[in-house]
């Protein structure tokens, strides 16, 4: 058998290329950080001494970027974290349906028509009063692990 008749596929993805690791010591508040395989956004940070058995500890209090649920940890500040890659996209609103879908106009001139209206009740009252009074809308698409939901609005003025 010759080393050409091996071939592996990998079937899982581990999300691995979705996050990067990072120093827990090196953290800071308003930074992002992953959290029982949630990508959340950090609060309050506080570091213990060394104690008896070594390493000093972090503790981190953290907000879910997509959900707004609080959730804590507590790593060795010489350990790594995973941090997850946080990419933020501005898309036009081009219309909503009524299953509560967005369609957008992305930067090439394709429709992005794959994403749900916000459950941030505030910023979803900002969205349909804009839309129904027609005017130009330029919503924030937050992306990480996978996930992505609109986290904010441009109002661009009335249409033309």
């Amino acid at each position: 058998m010759s080393d050409d008749d091996h071939h592996f596929e990998s079937k899982a993805d581990a999300g691995a290329s979705k996050t990067f690791p990072q120093q827990a010591g090196t953290i800071r508040k308003n930074a992002y950080l992953v959290i029982k395989t949630r990508p959340c956004k950090v609060v309050e940070v506080s570091t213990s001494k060394t104690g008896k058995h070594g390493h000093a500890k972090c503790h981190f209090v953290a907000i879910d970027i997509f959900t707004g649920k609080k959730l804590e940890d507590i790593v060795p500040s010489s350990h790594n974290c995973d941090v997850p890659e946080v990419v933020r996209t501005d898309y036009q609103l081009i219309d909503i349906s009524e299953d509560g879908f967005v369609s957008l106009l992305t930067e090439n001139g394709d429709t992005k028509d794959d994403l749900r209206l916000p459950t941030d009740e505030q910023l979803l009252t900002q969205i349909m009063d804009g839309f129904k009074d027609g005017k130009d809308l330029v919503v924030t698409v937050m992306t990480a692990m996978g996930e992505e939901q609109i986290c904010a609005l441009k109002d661009v003025g009335p249409k033309n």
